[in-house]
């Protein structure tokens, strides 16, 4: 591809075209009419007057635009800006205005960015205070009435012991979950990819939740026979996490009497799509996108009183995104809801 020939080329070449013309015309119509010399001479004259002009003028501008543009490369380079301070300084003002539009784009989008994320960190940093206050302000609670009298009656004694234990449970929970998800996202967390049956597995969360499943009268279902296994490649035990967060939600949100399903179909060749579905309260729409935020509650006070770290579906996204698979939520408010996932069939 050809170079493009420079604006201050084309000033200059234009500037020493037009001296050139007069100076040419003007000293050949002396030299003719009074030395009488050969018609070659004036060219040799445009020639030497162009050369010099040329040269002149072209040296001359790139020195007073050169001053200019190097003051503003060296204010775009005490901004840090790597793109621009490693390349030579060029005088071409098209090229200028290019880099000096590219760097302006990339600040915008650096300041942008950074905005979202003080505000996530703000609101995180808020949710985690909130999180860790609750219990921690309760097992306190029950410590300080203890201390003041009350381990005197053996029976508040065990009562508000076992309160304190449970608030410090929760706290467990919270730490271990917010661990879990911060070796999630920096890759700390290795995935034990092995081969299992799918069907088998859904079978032992039924089993590992059916008492508290029994407590709100809720049926937990395939949604037909699965009479053959069903062969996937994944961490086993992740996958049990993601089914048991997953199916717990149902309960915690579910209607009593109600159902929480589970099917398992055929994606495509090499991928199945497992689906946790219920007839509960469903999400209303305004929701939906921050579902898998770090503790992200569509009801707030609901949820304290089900218990749980708040993390849950956050953890969740991230065990499978951490399997490159992908997560779906479909929910209609008073209705019910669908989350569904993919994996890699063995």
């Amino acid at each position: 591809m050809k170079t493009k020939f420079k604006k201050s080329y084309r000033f200059a070449a234009r500037t020493a075209l037009f001296i050139t013309i007069y100076t040419t015309l003007l000293t050949s119509v002396f030299l003719y009419f009074y030395f009488h010399l050969l018609w070659c001479f004036p060219i040799i004259i445009a020639i030497g007057v162009f050369l010099f002009s040329f040269l002149f003028i072209q040296y001359s501008v790139e020195r007073f635009i050169y001053k200019r543009v190097k003051k503003i490369y060296d204010d775009l380079t005490l901004l840090e800006s790597a793109s621009l301070s490693r390349g030579a300084i060029t005088t071409d003002m098209r090229t200028l205005t290019q880099e000096i539009d590219k760097f302006a784009k990339d600040k915008k989008f650096e300041i942008e960015t950074l905005k979202v994320r003080e505000a996530y960190r703000k609101d995180f940093l808020g949710n985690v205070s909130h999180e860790l206050k609750t219990p921690l302000f309760t097992v306190q609670g029950y410590i300080l009435t203890l201390l003041d009298g009350a381990m005197d009656d053996k029976n508040i004694r065990e009562k508000y012991l076992e309160r304190a234990s449970k608030g410090i449970e929760r706290l467990g929970y919270i730490i271990k979950d917010l661990d879990m998800i911060t070796k999630l996202e920096v890759g700390d967390l290795s995935l034990n990819m092995e081969v299992f049956d799918i069907v088998e597995l859904v079978e032992n969360v039924f089993d590992m939740l059916e008492m508290k499943a029994h407590k709100k009268k809720i049926t937990l279902i395939f949604d037909r026979d699965y009479p053959s296994p069903i062969m996937v490649n994944a961490d086993k035990e992740r996958i049990q996490q993601v089914l048991a967060n997953l199916v717990v939600n149902s309960i915690k949100y579910g209607s009593d009497k109600g159902t929480t399903e589970i099917s398992i179909e055929n994606l495509i060749k090499n991928k199945v799509i497992v689906r946790v579905t219920d007839n509960g309260e469903g999400i209303s729409k305004e929701h939906i996108p921050r579902l898998f935020e770090r503790f992200y509650r569509v009801d707030k006070s609901g949820s304290r009183k089900e218990g749980g770290s708040g993390l849950g579906l956050s953890i969740v996204k991230h065990i499978i995104e951490a399997h490159h698979e992908k997560i779906y939520v479909e929910s209609e408010f008073g209705v019910g809801s669908e989350f569904s996932f993919t994996l890699e069939k063995a």
